[in-house]
């Protein structure tokens, strides 16, 4: 194609997309508007002097453009001003996953080669085992919520508030190309160890001004706006919180970070400090709805964005009886993470709310400069229908390029110049996408296959049932049939038959066929989760050889 391109003039400044650009807004708009963390709240005056001085520590402590700077802590301040400073230099800020076990974290650090660990009092005991393990480690700085830090043997370079207090309010940030690598993180697959998932300042930047546009320029999404005040209950450590905190920066919005989270504390904070915008994934919702300070809290105002995992039907009538106004979102760790979200239309909002639940659980739109298609096994793309199923496979400017230092998997990734999600999906013709299971959690049965997010909804229905997850199992006849383990509500008995007459009703309306109830139900205690709050369906196979 002779497409036409005119040459610059010599003066005109090729503006790079960087991070540091996300801050200029911000305290342009709402300079006295608050980041809250426990005991402390600045303004976004602050935010920009505190975010200078940490680059002056970082230089001084031999950070420089291309090193690796490792964050453990818990979401706070600290985190939000090393989510720029630490890129803004040219150095890479690696959000360790402080959830996995002692040994993948080794693996991830030693793999990202880290030179600095910023490193909360909590993670000292594990980091000091780790340090003989980390060859690339030059400094450690130390983190503390409490009035004066932990003892530690590793003789860190400083305190970070005591460092900050020395160090110079302003900074000279440089320009630098855009594709440099900005951030990176681990992300655990069914085998071997986990992935290193990378992205540069232009796809940040870019997933920034997307995701802003779809929080906010939607009557039929207002979950983040300029007014709003905005608490993360998905960890700082985890695909950048869902990159809102960027946005919530951009716009220039109160932040409230948590710290550890405790259901009770995120309820008296919504409550204390105003929150009106959250998100995170369906299981810590529930802990949310099921906490003590929730019984006696008004949650009426409170816009909460599920992703990660399909929202049941159950938490989400529980949610609508309380007055949470509720979405759901779509993306991977590879995606950074946004690809789509619930979106309603004014005919859609004014109905009755029992109306738009169906509506607020799918798994919703495919937002701006998203390219998504549904492909068969034989790479075909389905029609859209709402019946046809296919593999999402996607095209975005924010996607990462691959995994850090293994071309194979990045070739898998990325075959065929689509990124591959591994969901399994249908879209209705209105564009409507909705998520039915992974390809390796779809249960196969005698030829026929069962979706484990629609069992699990539908067993969430009943009024006994606080957590529900269904696996496949091996079955000799059938190839695999359908395993259930359901966590009863507090304080009640629940017997597996209770669950299967429960299932019989949605046999009879044709929700689901009578082969799909599974024979297998198994009153548990709890249900194993990952380091993020999903549910870990890998782990149940694993815990059950004798199904």
């Amino acid at each position: 194609m002779n497409t036409k391109i005119i040459s610059p003039c010599a003066g005109a400044y090729q503006y790079p997309l960087l991070i540091k650009s996300l801050l200029l807004s911000g305290r342009r708009y709402a300079p006295d508007r608050e980041i809250v963390h426990g005991d402390r709240r600045y303004n976004y005056q602050e935010l920009n002097a505190r975010i200078c001085r940490l680059a002056n520590v970082l230089t001084a402590a031999g950070i420089s453009a291309g090193d690796t700077v490792a964050v453990m802590d818990w979401d706070s301040h600290r985190y939000l001003e090393a989510y720029f400073a630490v890129p803004m230099i040219g150095a890479v800020l690696h959000h360790v996953n402080v959830r996995l076990s002692s040994d993948q974290i080794g693996y991830t650090m030693r793999h990202a080669e880290d030179n600095l660990v910023l490193v909360h009092d909590d993670f000292l005991p594990l980091v000091e085992v780790l340090a003989p393990t980390l060859p690339s480690v030059r400094g450690y700085i130390q983190l503390t919520d409490a009035g004066s830090a932990a003892d530690t043997g590793l003789e860190p370079l400083g305190e970070y508030e005591a460092l900050l207090a020395g160090a110079d309010s302003a900074y000279d940030f440089p320009d630098f190309d855009e594709n440099s690598v900005a951030t990176t993180f681990y992300t655990t697959g069914t085998t071997g160890n986990p992935k290193g998932v990378f992205f540069s300042h232009r796809q940040l930047v870019l997933h920034t001004l997307n995701m802003a546009t779809t929080l906010a320029a939607h009557e039929g999404l207002p979950l983040l706006r300029s007014e709003d005040v905005y608490m993360p209950m998905t960890p700082m450590f985890h695909v950048h919180a869902w990159g809102v905190p960027y946005v919530a920066t951009l716009i220039g919005a109160k932040q409230v970070y948590p710290g550890r989270y405790d259901p009770n504390r995120l309820v008296r904070l919504f409550r204390e400090e105003g929150v009106t915008f959250s998100h995170g994934v369906p299981t810590v919702l529930q802990m949310i709805l099921n906490c003590d300070e929730a019984r006696t809290t008004d949650l009426r105002g409170w816009k909460l964005l599920t992703g990660g995992a399909a929202p049941t039907e159950g938490m989400v009538r529980q949610m609508a009886e309380r007055g949470i106004l509720f979405y759901t979102g779509y993306g991977l760790s590879e995606t950074c993470p946004l690809l789509s979200t619930t979106y309603l239309g004014p005919d859609q909002t004014a109905l009755p709310m029992e109306e738009q639940i169906p509506l607020r659980m799918k798994t919703g739109v495919p937002v701006g400069l998203v390219d998504l298609r549904l492909l068969d096994t034989e790479g075909r793309q389905v029609p859209c229908d709402g019946v046809s199923v296919g593999e999402v496979v996607v095209r975005a400017p924010w996607l990462t390029q691959g995994y850090y230092l293994d071309e194979d998997k990045g070739a898998e990734l990325w075959d065929g110049g689509w990124l591959h999600t591994g969901d399994v999906a249908s879209m209705d013709p209105c564009g409507v996408l909705q998520i039915r299971d992974r390809i390796k959690d779809v249960i196969k049965t005698g030829g026929e296959w069962i979706s484990s997010l629609l069992l699990e909804s539908l067993i969430s229905k009943h009024p006994a049932v606080a957590e529900v997850a269904v696996v496949g199992v091996p079955d000799a006849r059938w190839d695999e049939r359908p395993l259930a383990l359901v966590v009863p509500v507090s304080g009640t008995q629940l017997e597996p038959a209770s669950v299967q007459r429960h299932l019989a009703q949605f046999v009879e309306s044709g929700a689901i066929n009578k082969w799909a109830v599974p024979e297998q139900i198994r009153i548990v205690d709890e249900i194993p989760k990952t380091s993020v709050g999903k549910v870990n369906k890998k782990q149940i196979r694993e815990q059950l050889p004798d199904a």
